[in-house]
């Protein structure tokens, strides 16, 4: 099967060439190299912006991250060449370097990688390879400031394309996050109750950023992801009265759904409202509530597509990541984490026909994996995670080459290092370490 880089290259050829599409890309730009929409740090005409994909409509706030141009022999070298430069570059540097790689990255990059996971999963691989000089991340910018602060002291974390962001992560800032906070303490009060619960905890998804993890350990909270959502809720509901959950209000709400928590006591919380958009007795009311945020990835799947995957596919089994709308998570056979997609596929033991409800790399490599099943996406539409695909072999083999002195750059250099200050580690960590206790 081909790489969905590929797919992408050959629809939009043929769409040039006016002939049939043998399928539909959200933007032909996709087509193009992340370099095309990369800035020099001083370009004056540079807006913020997520690039081509399915984050391509989110605004982008004025601190999205930029990355300048990467040498030209980087941006002009074949297929073939990059291959053979990462992998000498690889040999040479040994057990010196480690390279991550997220279950959404694009085959082209992944296939280099020493560990491939879920956002959990890279999470702990980056705690065990302690003899590692770098850590390479090929994912998005929280993934390597969690990797930098669980990582040892004397380990450098490279993000090979620094505009590789998350529009969900930047969706819920730290100046919004303790507004809400304050104001919540102004209904709730601070103390505890009878029982000793807290009025409310802070609990984040790992789609945020370091400083949002640093007010979750500094408030008592955890930090979540899709894999332990439900253990992390239930820690959190032994400690307090209620939740705040963010960014992601799909991954909170089809959670605590699942747990038996009333929609009614599931209330959205507007950030640009006085009270989130609520009144104080919604709030007192609340068990959960939830941050206005989303993945824009799984924002897309609908109730039509599996209705679509049903009648054409009798029997066909469903299968969605939680960050999906609720109506489709309902609609759907089952729901889980990226790792609990890849574990249900591979124990299917009998030819089964999938219909996967996630980022469209990962599902185009489970079928390619796993053969003996039918497997496709819901979406139609060929529209990866936009800034995962930031992430090209061009800016690997830079990155590398500048510390192993393979290539053109001397060697001994760290480009595009992820630094999180330790006056925002240390707390952070205290709520990384909780989610990491919290093994599903």
């Amino acid at each position: 099967m081909a790489s969905v880089s590929t797919t992408i290259e050959l629809i939009t050829r043929e769409q040039a060439l006016a002939r049939p599409a043998a399928g539909s890309t959200c933007s032909q730009d996709l087509a193009k190299g992340p370099w095309d929409f990369d800035a020099p740090a001083g370009a004056g005409a540079w807006a913020p912006s997520y690039g081509p994909g399915a984050s391509m409509a989110d605004l982008a706030p004025a601190s999205t991250p930029r990355q300048g141009q990467i040498p030209e022999e980087y941006r002009l070298a074949s297929d073939e060449e990059l291959d053979a430069r990462i992998r000498a570059a690889k040999d040479k540097l040994g057990d010196k370097l480690v390279i991550l790689g997220h279950f959404y990255q694009r085959d082209e990059v992944v296939k280099y990688a020493d560990f491939v996971g879920d956002s959990f999963q890279l999470a702990r691989a980056a705690k065990e390879k302690p003899e590692a000089e770098i850590i390479v991340f090929c994912g998005v910018h929280f993934m390597a400031e969690t990797a930098d602060m669980l990582s040892g002291a004397d380990q450098a974390v490279i993000l090979p394309n620094l505009a590789a962001g998350c529009s969900m992560a930047d969706m819920a800032d730290a100046d919004s996050v303790q507004a809400c906070w304050d104001q919540l303490a102004e209904v709730f009060g601070t103390e505890p109750d009878a029982d000793g619960k807290i009025p409310v905890m802070p609990v984040t998804y790992m789609n945020c950023s370091a400083a949002l993890k640093a007010f979750v350990g500094e408030h008592g909270g955890i930090v979540c992801t899709s894999s332990n959502a439900a253990t992390v809720l239930e820690w959190a509901f032994e400690r307090a009265r209620r939740v705040l959950f963010f960014p992601d209000q799909h991954l909170g709400r089809n959670t605590a759904k699942a747990m038996g928590v009333p929609l009614e006591q599931m209330p959205m919380w507007n950030p640009r409202q006085a009270l989130g958009g609520n009144d104080e007795q919604t709030l007192l009311d609340s068990r959960v509530i939830l941050w206005h945020g989303f993945c824009s990835v799984h924002k897309r799947f609908t109730v039509d597509q599996i209705e679509k995957a049903r009648a054409e596919y009798p029997g066909v089994r469903v299968i969605v990541h939680p960050e999906c709308p609720m109506p489709v998570v309902d609609a759907a056979d089952e729901a889980g984490s990226t790792d609990y997609i890849r574990k249900a596929i591979m124990a299917a033991g009998e030819p089964t026909v999938f219909a996967v409800g996630t980022e469209i790399n990962m599902v185009n490599r489970l079928a390619a994996e796993f053969p003996q099943h039918t497997i496709f996406c819901l979406d139609p539409v060929v529209c990866p995670c936009s800034t995962m695909y930031r992430i090209h072999p061009g800016y690997l083999a830079w990155v590398l080459e500048a510390y192993a002195g393979t290539g053109t750059l001397p060697g001994g250099e760290i480009l595009n290092r992820i630094t999180v200050p330790e006056s925002v580690a240390v707390p952070a960590r205290v709520a990384l370490e909780r989610m990491l206790a919290a093994r599903p």
